[in-house]
């Protein structure tokens, strides 16, 4: 009966790991296409990728290994039956139940680590991931000023770029548009061309205008009349962008910690009896 029960757990250990691996798959490229808009774009590092995709995974354990367990099931007794196997074993007097028996014993302990697994590392598995998730959806766009379009991810800013060399960096027909005071397009700056680089750590946008114009129009909204137009000539300009908005910052966690999902069975009690 020994090897028995060892023939059937070897049947079945193979298709477990694999059923489980495949069904962990398609729920983690289920996640990818539901969030795949809020991926693409953002110039996100392959760190946090993996970091994403790996508590993503682990989320997901509790739902593949049901479906593991009745496809493994299912793959096995098939094999068994179609090798004939199974009808020597019921021919040698042993009945199903016996059969199954040694599936059914690895089945409740497959579903007593499930629980502790949902118990214990599912709840801080959640955190981690709802944390970064919501990062995620919040950072914004990667920089990408292309040519002949207007482009305002900049904080308080719009620009159009007429076109850009093969070398990445000069760039021509530049204008400028500046909304920080808050009064429309009262302050635009036009250069025939210049230079466009980034900071070594990427914290700021540096352009270096040459041969351009400051154009100047404000508005006193208490009397609504206008104030002088002014255009100002310069042949070289150097202006500083922020680009702060676009590093991903990291939530505090624990402002995620008391939502049920990243709480585990005496937490939950816990809070349910607090609510009583």
């Amino acid at each position: 009966m020994k090897k028995l029960y060892i023939l059937i757990l070897r049947s079945y250990l193979g298709p477990l790991i694999l059923t489980f691996f495949i069904a962990l798959f398609i729920l983690v490229m289920q996640f990818l296409w539901k969030y795949i808009d809020h991926l693409v774009g953002k110039g996100l590092q392959w760190q946090v990728i993996g970091e994403l995709l790996f508590y993503a995974s682990t989320t997901f354990v509790p739902l593949a290994l049901p479906l593991a367990i009745l496809l493994s099931s299912l793959m096995t007794f098939g094999n068994l039956g179609e090798r004939y196997e199974l009808v020597a074993i019921k021919s040698a007097g042993i009945s199903l139940r016996t059969v199954m028996k040694p599936l059914v014993v690895l089945s409740v302990l497959i579903s007593i680590f499930a629980f502790v697994f949902s118990n214990n590392v599912l709840p801080v598995t959640n955190l981690k991931f709802k944390s970064i998730l919501y990062d995620v959806r919040q950072q914004k766009l990667a920089l990408n000023i292309r040519e002949s379009i207007f482009y305002n991810g900049i904080e308080g800013y719009t620009m159009r770029i007429g076109k850009k060399d093969k070398d990445g960096v000069t760039i021509r027909d530049i204008m400028i548009y500046d909304h920080t005071s808050r009064m429309g397009n009262s302050t635009v700056t036009r250069a025939e061309w210049g230079r466009m680089e980034q900071s070594a750590d990427g914290a700021t946008l540096d352009l270096t205008l040459y041969n351009g114009y400051n154009y100047d129009e404000k508005t006193d909204r208490r009397n609504e009349k206008n104030r002088p137009f002014q255009r100002t000539y310069f042949a070289e300009q150097y202006r500083r962008f922020d680009l702060s908005d676009f590093k991903m910052m990291r939530t505090n966690e624990e402002l995620f910690r008391n939502h049920y999902q990243m709480l585990n069975l005496k937490q939950l009690t816990q809070a349910e009896d607090s609510l009583l």
